[in-house]
C-alpha cells in the first residue's frame, strides 16, 4: 500500500520500510498502488518553474547557514545602533526636562566612554562563558551538540544587544561636546539619555545570559532540546500516514551516473526539481546516497535511467545543471531533513557517559529515556524511500530513506554494546524497546524490536558475571518477549 499525494499534476508516493536498493525490483513494478480511502492534503509545488525554485533552495540554504553563524545578530546590531544614534542625535530638547541627561557636555563624554568601557568587558565575559559552555558541550556530551549552542537565539540576541550598546556609546563620541573640531556646549541630550538606557537594558540581560546559560549546559535540558528538535524534523519532513512493502527500485543496467559536485554531508533534497526535470526527459531520478550520509566528489549522487529497458540514455547534463539546487552538500552534517542526526547526538551521550573515563550510567539512562520518545514517534510513521511518479503512474523519482531497523540500531546498538556490562542500563533499554513495541501496529516491526530485545539478554548474559544481577535483567526480557508476542 502506498501513501499518495498529488504535486501538480504529480503523484508522490512514501517508499517503503527498508533501507538502500533492492536488486530484485524493477523500474515498473516499484514504488506502486494506491492507498484506499479519501486522498490526502496536497502539497503545493512552486508554480514560477526552474528559476524560481533554485532562488528558495539558495534562500533556504543561505537562512540554513545564518542560524548558525553567532556573527549575523550582532552585525544587524551594529548597524540599528548607528541608525538609532544618528537618529536621537537629530532630536532637540530642551536641556531642563526631567527626562533627559542634565550633566555637562564633559560629563557626557565621560559616561559615554565608561559605559563603552564596561560594554567591552562584558562582550569579552560572554564570548568567554560561551566558549566554555562549547568545550564542555563538545567534552561531555557529544561534538555534534556545538552547532546546538551557537544556533541557541538567546545567546544571539544577548550578545547583540551588548555589541549595540558598545557601538552606540563608542559612535556618540564622534558628536558629544564637539563640532568641527571644537569643543560646544550644546550636545544631543536624548541620544546621550538613551545610552543609559541602553546601559540597564545590558546589565538585566547579563544576568539573564548567565541564568540562562547555566540552564542550557544542564544535561537535561540539553536532551530535551535535541529530543524537542528531532520531534520537529519528524513531524515536518515525514509523511504522516501510508506504509508500502516493496523495496527502492535497483538501478539498472545502462544506468548513467550523474558525480556529486562536491565532497561533504547530504544535507537536504527537493524533489520538486528533480521531479520536473525528469518528467520533462521522460526519465527516473534515483537519489544515490541518503540525507546525513557523506559523498566523496565525484562519487555517484545521481543515478539516471530511461522508463523501459531500451530507451535511450538519458542526458545527465541537466542534472548535473541543477544537482547543487536539488541535493544539498554541505561541509557539516545538519538537523535540517536528517532525523536519524537528532538521535545519532542523543546515542552519543549516553555512549559518551558510559565511557571509563567518565562512567555515569545514569545519564546514559536518561539518553535512551528521550531516544524512547522518538522511536515511539517514529514507529507511528511511515519510513524508508519516497517514490515520485507523474500523473500517468510512471516513476520518476526514488530518494532513498531510513527504515525502523536502523533507528533501533542507532538509537540502541551501541549503549547495548558499551553498556551490557550495566544491569540498569539493560532494564532502560528494555523499557525503550518494550514502550517503542506498544506502538507497533505492524507484526513485522514487532518483529524488529524483539530481535533487539534478544540482543540485549544475549550481550547481558555475555557481559554480567554475577547471576543475581542478571536474573532481574532475564525476566525483564521475557515479560517483553511474551509482550510482544502477545501483542501479535
Amino acid at each position: 500500500m502506498y501513501w499518495t499525494t498529488t504535486l501538480t499534476g504529480t503523484t508522490v508516493r512514501s517508499g517503503p520500510r527498508s533501507s538502500g536498493w533492492s536488486a530484485s525490483s524493477t523500474t515498473s513494478s516499484s514504488c506502486r498502488g494506491s492507498l484506499p480511502g479519501p486522498p490526502p492534503p496536497t502539497r503545493p509545488v512552486d508554480p514560477s518553474g526552474r528559476r524560481g525554485h533554485c532562488g528558495f533552495v539558495r534562500r533556504e540554504a543561505v537562512w540554513e547557514y545564518l542560524r548558525g553563524a553567532l556573527w549575523v545578530f550582532p552585525t544587524i546590531a551594529v548597524v540599528v545602533a548607528l541608525a538609532v544614534g544618528f537618529a536621537l542625535s537629530q532630536v532637540e530638547v530642551s536641556s531642563t526636562s526631567r527626562f533627559v541627561f542634565q550633566g555637562t557636555p564633559d560629563d557626557a563624554r565621560t559616561l559615554l566612554i565608561a559605559i563603552a568601557s564596561t560594554l567591552a568587558t562584558v562582550i569579552a565575559l560572554v564570548l568567554g562563558l560561551t566558549v566554555v559552555a562549547l568545550q564542555l558541550a563538545s567534552t561531555q556530551f557529544s561534538p555534534r551538540l556545538l552547532r546546538n549552542f551557537l544556533r541557541d537565539r538567546i545567546n544571539q540576541v544577548v550578545l547583540s544587544i551588548f555589541v549595540a550598546t558598545f557601538t552606540y556609546s563608542t559612535a556618540g563620541l564622534f558628536t558629544v561636546g564637539v563640532e568641527a573640531g571644537r569643543r560646544v556646549q550644546d550636545y544631543p541630550r536624548l541620544a546621550v539619555s538613551f545610552a543609559l538606557v541602553l546601559l540597564f537594558v545590558s546589565l538585566l540581560m547579563l544576568v539573564f545570559f548567565v541564568h540562562h546559560l547555566a540552564h542550557s549546559i544542564q544535561i537535561d535540558e540539553v536532551m530535551r532540546s535535541v529530543e524537542r528538535s528531532t520531534l520537529r524534523v519528524i513531524e515536518h519532513d515525514l509523511p504522516s500516514e501510508g506504509v508500502t512493502a516493496e523495496p527502492a527500485p535497483w538501478p539498472p543496467a545502462g544506468s548513467v551516473m550523474v558525480p556529486a559536485y562536491d565532497s561533504g554531508y547530504v544535507q537536504a533534497v527537493h524533489p520538486e526539481m528533480l521531479l520536473r526535470l525528469s518528467r520533462e526527459r521522460d526519465v527516473v531520478a534515483a537519489v544515490a546516497v541518503m540525507v546525513g550520509e557523506y559523498v566523496v566528489q565525484g562519487a555517484p549522487l545521481l543515478w539516471l535511467w530511461g522508463p523501459t529497458p531500451d530507451a535511450r540514455a538519458p542526458d545527465p547534463a541537466p542534472f548535473r545543471a541543477h544537482l547543487p539546487g536539488a541535493v544539498r552538500v554541505g561541509f557539516e552534517r545538519t538537523a535540517e531533513q536528517d532525523v536519524a542526526f537528532g538521535v545519532r547526538q542523543l546515542a552519543d551521550i549516553a555512549v559518551k557517559a558510559l565511557s571509563p573515563a567518565i562512567n555515569d550510567p545514569y545519564t546514559a539512562i536518561q539518553s535512551l529515556e528521550h531516544l524512547g520518545v522518538l522511536l515511539a514517534t517514529l514507529v507511528r510513521r511511515p519510513l524508508g524511500s519516497q517514490c515520485l511518479s507523474d500523473a500517468s503512474g510512471a516513476l520518476r523519482v526514488v530518494i532513498p530513506g531510513r527504515d525502523l531497523s536502523y533507528y533501533l540500531d542507532l538509537a540502541t546498538g551501541q549503549i547495548r554494546r558499551y553498556g551490557c556490562a550495566e544491569p540498569r542500563v539493560d532494564r532502560a533499554l528494555l523499557r525503550v524497546l518494550a514502550t517503542t513495541g506498544r506502538f507497533c501496529d505492524d507484526p513485522g516491526d514487532r518483529r524488529l524490536v524483539a530481535d533487539q530485545v534478544e540482543l540485549v539478554i544475549a550481550d547481558a548474559e555475555r557481559a554480567i558475571v554475577q547471576p543475581a544481577d542478571l536474573a532481574p535483567v532475564r525476566a525483564h526480557a521475557d515479560l517483553v518477549l511474551r509482550e510482544l508476542a502477545g501483542s501479535g
